[in-house]
């Protein structure tokens, strides 16, 4: 069965992102070639545990969460774009000649994935996409084979859709960040080209690293690490409930020891993180260094959290904001976007795929 994680443009859609501890939706506009508007976006939360793992636990809990976010969008558009996370999803380059029909590749597709794919056929979706031509082999192709168990696309579909919408779209969470992340590339010298740039989104629970050189996606990873440690350290020191200290972290009104004795050591424990990535990722490949850090998810909201994080690894770091060139709706406050702009990466990226 294919599924349409390459398919290429839809008339306009909501950029939805499930991830552990929100639903995110994104709605933009075209305004001329390549330039986007910022038309709404919103965040609703969602319970802990139900989402674990990226799997949807508890179905009607994340639906209710879909529809508030819906609402919060103010949006008439019911067509949708999700993602799966990276995680559930297993992807596969190989060559094919260059003269083969689409019948004939997606046969061949199908005889690949039955050698890499360690589950019956008839329980995952695949899809494939053509990248370009081989690098050494003038006469083949170079072709993206992604596959997923139906199981882990249908729990997000039924979520959304209990919700109202109508799923139209499911792409990669990866594939999400690196379409954002040409807004991103924008604010970098020589727009990132001949550069290599690490991508950490950090979220609740992962932080997922995916390091671009030339622009082009060369690395993931992820690494245990996220805001929901935040959340239980306000917790646990001023005895909020976790709903209050979401809250709390997000809108302020902790007593002014939070600043020092919670908030600080945290965000030195996020930039070791991101040094060990670091580390990592020059000593387990070919490139002896990376150019520019770019932090995403919620966690790159903390004030001055791009400053402690360059100070810890000497790379010229930014905070993601791919709406920085936009113009934005009449629904959208600038000054709260900005501030929520990092979080917004992924779905940014889904909305992308409805804008032609």
């Amino acid at each position: 069965m294919k599924f349409d994680f390459f398919n290429e443009s839809t008339p306009p859609l909501i950029g939805v992102d499930i991830s552990t501890s929100a639903v995110k939706m994104v709605e933009l506009s075209a305004v001329g070639r390549g330039a986007y508007r910022l038309e709404a976006y919103s965040i609703a939360a969602i319970p802990k545990d139900a989402i674990t793992d990226g799997n949807v636990v508890g179905l009607e809990q994340v639906s209710d969460a879909v529809k508030l976010a819906w609402k919060l969008l103010g949006s008439r558009e019911k067509r949708a774009a999700l993602a799966l996370p990276s995680a559930a999803v297993i992807t596969k380059k190989v060559l094919m000649s260059a003269d083969l029909r689409e019948v004939d590749m997606e046969a061949q597709v199908e005889a690949e994935a039955n050698q890499y794919i360690p589950f019956p056929l008839e329980e995952v979706n695949i899809d494939f996409q053509i990248i370009g031509p081989a690098p050494n082999s003038p006469d083949e192709v170079e072709v993206l084979i992604a596959a997923a168990r139906k199981e882990k696309i249908e729990d997000r579909v039924a979520a959304a859709e209990d919700a109202g919408l109508k799923v139209t779209v499911m792409d990669v969470d990866t594939y999400a960040t690196e379409a954002a992340y040409s807004l991103v590339a924008n604010q970098l010298p020589n727009g990132g080209k001949e550069q290599t740039v690490m991508v950490v989104d950090i979220g609740a629970v992962m932080m997922h690293i995916n390091v671009l050189h030339d622009n082009k996606s060369i690395y993931v990873r992820e690494q245990a690490f996220g805001g929901a440690q935040l959340t239980q350290e306000i917790q646990r020191r001023f005895g909020l409930s976790v709903e209050e200290a979401e809250i709390a972290k997000r809108k302020g009104g902790l007593p002014e020891s939070y600043e020092n004795e919670v908030l600080q050591p945290f965000t030195q424990s996020l930039s070791t993180e991101v040094a060990r990535a670091l580390q990592f990722f020059t000593s387990s490949t070919q490139y002896n260094r990376v150019d520019h850090i770019v932090l995403a998810g919620g966690c790159a909201a903390i004030p001055a959290v791009d400053v402690m994080v360059q100070d810890r690894t000497q790379v010229n770091t930014i905070v993601a904001n791919p709406f920085q060139a936009m113009s934005v709706g009449t629904k959208v406050k600038q000054q709260q976007a900005n501030i929520d702009a990092p979080a917004l990466i992924i779905a940014c990226g889904l909305a992308m795929r409805g804008v032609d």
